[in-house]
């Protein structure tokens, strides 16, 4: 059973690793080179300092994780945040995805968030379904905003009010 549970400072290097696929192998970050532990502690703490940073595991394994950043760092915008998720890339379909994004939308309407917002390289149908099924919609699409992998990739935002 797909256990979650918060952030701590042990799950960095499997996270990492985690993250690491999708930076080396695939448009969905926009990063090109994989961060240092050190780099990636410190996003951590970061996030840790005002929002949720969740893990997902099975057996004892990390399978995912997700977490909520600041839309904008404007105070105005505090009602408002960036979701992300990763899923190991081997665990896709097994409900990681649901589990910690169920798990997230609680805890960001413990802290009286009122939007989730997601930005997603374009095109991501998986991505873009799995939000739509969770109650995402889709509101904005940017033409060629990143250059990955010698190809322009346009994103889009998709957004879930929870208040």
């Amino acid at each position: 059973m797909i256990q979650v549970r918060t952030v701590t400072l042990n799950d960095v290097q499997e996270l990492l690793d985690i993250y690491s696929y999708y930076v080396l192998n695939t448009t969905i970050t926009f990063e090109y080179d994989t961060l240092s532990i050190n780099e990636f502690t410190q996003r951590i703490q970061k996030i840790t300092q005002k929002y949720p940073y969740l893990v997902a595991t099975l057996d004892d394994e990390i399978i995912g994780y997700a977490y909520a950043t600041s839309y904008k760092e404007r105070a105005a915008y505090d009602w408002s945040v960036e979701t992300t998720v990763y899923v190991k890339n081997d665990k896709h379909g097994l409900g990681v995805g649901k589990a910690l994004y169920l798990h997230l939308e609680q805890a960001l309407k413990d802290k009286s968030i009122v939007n989730m917002l997601a930005c997603i390289t374009y095109p991501n149908p998986k991505s873009i379904d799995f939000h739509t099924k969770f109650g995402f919609e889709k509101v904005g699409h940017f033409p060629k905003v990143g250059f990955k992998f010698n190809e322009w990739r346009d994103i889009v935002w998709m957004q879930k009010s929870i208040k």
